[in-house]
């Protein structure tokens, strides 16, 4: 692929803050489409996705952490950085902080450096939706543990994934959050409406697909027995029980070292974890099956892997370079 030479001229830095992201014309299945290929390109196309730097404060004072990776499909180059104050919001002074720096690795040359605010939410929505996808294809019910930025996306992009599904179900308990999903998919799908539900037991043991996407604030998790046979629980922030995860009949993660390198609070007592039964890109490859039978409950990790975030990254820089978004300044 080779760069545009509206990306920035030699010596200046295009910078694309979330601001100048605002209103670009996303779409939602060519999200779904640049994700998979990236998890893809992982095992065919060249590209790299070591296992994230996690820094963590005195008294959990702080979150950090930084990923590098090479998309090989769009040859882009992707560097992310991610600050977060007070993780447990534990002193009212919660601060995030992240942007990447893409840059094209067949002319050397830098691309962007850009908030990641929505487009981190973006592809790891997408990334719970071919996960849903994979193991539960003839899905009709989806519940959402979460009103949050997450939990906004994750059904249009569900829908966008699968469209037959029937039964859109929230959990939430912010009035101002519930509006907001609803909003979201109406705003995709006019014809479509949206559940809000109280009783959370219930409702997992309807669902299809449970996705955890809650904030540490959640006030209920779904649990392992609560879930019908053949479901899947996906997991990106909080909502689902670590007992769904020890007591599933498989499991599957887009990254089985990332995996556990991120979920300290999903072990055992002991300190132990599950093995992982399968990884994403093998699944969406077919070299490994997104569950052995069709009986079994499936637990889902989705930890955000920097591939994507390249893939996707380049994808958005292209919308905004094509609606003239950003500045360029001297940098170097």
């Amino acid at each position: 692929m080779n760069q545009p030479a509206g990306y920035a001229s030699p010596g200046e830095l295009w910078l694309l803050p979330q601001s100048e992201l605002e209103d670009l014309e996303i779409s939602y299945p060519q999200v779904l489409k640049i994700v998979e290929q990236a998890y893809k390109a992982v095992r065919n196309g060249g590209s790299r996705n070591p296992v994230k730097t996690i820094v963590e404060g005195a008294d959990e004072r702080s979150l950090s952490y930084s990923m590098v990776a090479l998309d090989g499909d769009s040859d882009t180059v992707c560097f992310k950085a991610v600050y977060e104050f007070d993780p447990q919001r534990t002193r009212d002074s919660y601060g995030f902080h992240s942007f990447i720096f893409l840059c094209d690795d067949t002319t050397g040359r830098p691309i962007a450096l850009m908030d990641v605010v929505k487009l981190g939410p973006l592809r790891s929505s997408a990334t719970s939706a071919l996960m849903a996808r994979a193991v539960c294809p003839d899905a009709r019910s989806a519940l959402v543990m979460g009103t949050g930025v997450q939990g906004q996306m994750a059904l249009p992009m569900l829908l966008a994934a699968l469209p037959n599904l029937e039964r859109l179900r929230v959990y939430g308990t912010y009035e101002e959050g519930l509006r907001a999903v609803r909003k979201s998919v109406t705003d995709s799908h006019p014809d479509r409406d949206v559940e809000f539900v109280d009783d959370v037991p219930k409702a997992a043991a309807e669902a299809d697909i449970v996705l955890g996407v809650s904030g540490l604030s959640a006030k209920q998790e779904v649990r392992r027995d609560w879930m019908k046979p053949g479901a899947i629980a996906v997991l990106l922030g909080y909502g689902v029980h670590a007992d769904v995860l020890h007591g599933s009949e498989y499991r599957i993660a887009t990254d089985a070292e990332q995996m556990r390198a991120t979920c300290d609070d999903l072990r055992a007592e002991d300190g132990s974890l599950p093995p992982v039964d399968a990884e994403l890109p093998d699944i969406l490859l077919g070299h490994t099956p997104a569950r052995k039978d069709a009986t079994d409950v499936v637990f889902a990790y989705n930890s955000g892997m920097a591939v994507t975030d390249a893939a996707l990254g380049r994808y958005v820089a292209d919308l905004a370079l094509t609606a003239g978004r950003g500045s360029r300044v001297r940098f170097w």
